[in-house]
């Protein structure tokens, strides 16, 4: 199997989730409360932590730090460029007010526009990835061959 098909698998399945949660949230008017993207976080972090655990499964013996390490970052990159298209799309398309909505409580002043706005939520998909990844990685250390 290729090295990078079961990370773009998770990796598919994680935006997917990032996205219902979002779009079930937005069906209730929580969308615009920062508050609420505190769980993307837990949703981000199981997906890595299943990619790097079935990588483990998957490899066997051959398991080490890079192929766990490469797992989780695949899987949570990938994820985190899907899920800020479909926000790209989202503030764009589907909901043009979306934006001032979101920054209306803390930074009515600022002209937040859309790239700025998919800078960051790519920005912070990125910086989850890798530390999360590196603590995943941890739980995994002292299973490695010696």
């Amino acid at each position: 199997m290729n090295n990078f098909t079961l990370p773009i698998r998770f990796a598919f399945a994680l935006a997917t989730s990032l996205i219902a949660y979002f779009l079930v949230l937005s069906l209730f008017g929580l969308h615009t409360n920062p508050f609420f993207s505190l769980f993307n976080g837990v949703i981000t972090g199981f997906a890595i932590y299943e990619a790097i655990r079935y990588r483990r499964i998957e490899t066997g013996e051959d398991y080490n730090y890079t192929t766990g390490f490469s797992a989780g970052l695949v899987t949570g990159f990938i994820a985190s460029i899907l899920f800020t298209v479909f926000m790209a799309v989202y503030a764009t398309e589907l909901e043009p007010v979306f934006l001032s909505e979101l920054v209306s409580d803390f930074a009515s002043h600022y002209d937040i526009g859309v790239a700025t706005f998919a800078f960051i939520v790519l920005l912070m998909g990125l910086a989850t990835t890798v530390v999360l990844t590196l603590a995943f990685m941890q739980l995994f250390k002292n299973k490695l061959k010696g």
